[in-house]
């Protein structure tokens, strides 16, 4: 008779159910596992025998097989520890075989039998979720995984409570979901003084998740500008936030359980690899851009990053996912996010200012944004300039809106997109705006066709620079509270595109 137990393996942010098969046979002593298992599987066998061997369980002096199942699925990772030993121990009759195969486990066992946190507890509970299993894990996890809510979640300490809960002599209570993290706002846009036009650029792009480019001199306030912008932006719905912390679990980033309401911002440097922003790796883990999902991807240097760092940019901004390609694995992960983009105008930073420019201004400026492709540069709805401020601005008193008035206005324009979006669950924001949607949402008067018609032909814009002019073009009328785009908002529109362009 052969015992089940089952697990999960990872394939992106999906979790495929792993049956374990546990089989004892007359034979040669053995312990084997099968079923392409990794390195870390493979090390399973000697952790559950030290741990068994703590709680003073004996193995059989037989052949002990572990298969895992579907065999041609590659397994990966320590959490394989928990199902295998209940497998195991419900193969020696130690655990009831039908209290183990009612459940999903994972988690790594210590020699000394304890149950150690692992990763990927929330989609776990997910895919225990669609079985309409429970889900047993170790009590560092349960918090994480009870947010899902539709499995009840086992939070365990070590195996000995685990082989105590599923033989009904000390049951466990179901794990309640950790706290929604909510970060106190330590910025606030206030603090940059000047600014305001980019300020401004911002709280369009926040509107509509638009993606921004501000070039300026060193010192200007690129990076101060960028770091505030999450105090501008809506929390997370809780659709959006469970959807990003399936990311941020399967990269281990979730603190004690809770799950954060705060959008995410990533600012990566720009000696990162193509791996750490994309995803890859040995086991393709999610990049820098999946982990801004549902936030900000904040590139400061743009200009530095590597050429093919930069192009590899073009898809996961239009589509709004990303595949990781390996020859062991093909996964695919989300990446809606708002690039920020900053850089210097040169690569001395000082092309505006003759006295401190080097020789070979101005062409100095077009090779070092040369490093920018054009198609690249196309995807930036915003592009604003971002010019030093004079050190009497810097004197006096904080001027501009707060962050929490510009967030108020942020949050009433995004509740006309969710009302204009209602019928179209797959758009979300007016940069999703496309097709017939798009010259329903942006439909132009007369004049305003006229200025944008002009524009196009003048600046030679692109079919796509000239949606993305439209779609900014209703983010700003959505903050006017206006249900038409007007010629004011086009020509607004236009001021933030054409001095790159022209």
């Amino acid at each position: 008779m052969v015992a089940h137990a089952y697990t999960v393996a990872f394939e992106g942010v999906e979790a495929r159910i792993v049956e374990v098969q546990c089989a004892v046979t007359p034979g040669m002593p053995a312990f084997s596992i099968v079923g392409l298992p990794d390195k870390a599987v493979s090390e399973s066998r000697d952790r559950v025998r030290g741990a068994l061997s703590t709680l003073h369980i004996a193995l059989p002096s037989k052949r002990i097989t572990i298969n895992l199942s579907p065999a041609d699925l590659p397994k990966e990772g320590s959490h394989f520890d928990l199902p295998i030993a209940l497998a195991l121990l419900a193969e020696i009759d130690i655990l009831p075989k039908d209290a183990v195969a009612q459940a999903v486990a994972l988690g790594e066992l210590s020699l000394d039998g304890a149950l150690i946190p692992v990763i990927g507890a929330l989609p776990a509970a997910m895919a225990a979720a669609s079985e309409n299993r429970a889900l047993l894990c170790p009590a560092a996890s349960g918090a994480e995984a009870a947010w899902v809510g539709g499995c009840q979640v086992i939070g365990a300490g070590g195996l000995m409570d685990i082989i105590q809960h599923l033989t009904g002599r000390t049951p466990l209570p179901p794990c309640d979901p950790g706290e929604v993290q909510m970060p106190a706002a330590t910025t606030d846009m206030a603090d940059v003084k000047g600014q305001e036009r980019a300020k401004r650029a911002l709280e369009i792009a926040a509107t509509g998740r638009h993606h921004v480019l501000m070039v300026g001199t060193p010192g200007s306030g690129k990076s101060m500008l960028a770091a505030r912008l999450p105090g501008i932006l809506p929390p997370l719905t809780p659709s959006e936030a469970l959807e990003t912390s399936m990311v941020h679990s399967l990269s281990g980033l979730i603190e004690a359980g809770g799950i954060s309401r705060h959008r995410p911002f990533r600012e990566p440097h720009h000696t990162a690899s193509m791996a750490a922003i994309v995803g890859g790796g040995r086991t393709a883990k999610p990049g820098e851009i999946s982990l801004a999902h549902n936030g900000v991807l904040f590139m400061d240097e743009f200009p530095e990053f590597p050429r093919a760092v930069l192009e590899t940019l073009r898809q996961p901004i239009e589509t709004g996912e990303v595949m990781v390609a390996r020859a062991n694995a093909h996964v695919t992960y989300p990446c809606r996010f708002m690039l920020v983009a900053a850089a210097n105008p040169c690569k001395c930073g000082h092309l505006s200012d003759p006295a401190r420019a080097c020789s070979r201004a101005p062409h100095c400026g077009e090779d070092y944004m040369g490093r920018i492709s054009g198609p690249l540069l196309d995807r930036f709805d915003l592009r604003v300039d971002v010019p030093p401020v004079a050190f009497r601005d810097l004197d006096g008193p904080n001027t501009g809106a707060t962050s929490a008035q510009i967030a108020a206005r942020v949050a009433a324009a995004q509740t006309v997109q969710r009302a204009r979006f209602a019928d179209t669950p797959n758009l979300t924001h007016n940069a999703d705006l496309q097709g017939e949607l798009l010259d329903t949402a942006t439909a132009l008067d007369t004049d305003a066709r006229a200025l944008i018609t002009q524009a196009a032909d003048r600046f030679g814009l692109s079919a796509r620079g000239y949606h993305r002019v439209l779609r900014v073009a209703r983010s700003i009328a959505d903050l006017d509270a206006s249900d038409a785009v007007s010629r004011d908002h086009v020509a607004e529109a236009l001021s933030y595109r054409l001095p790159q362009t022209a």
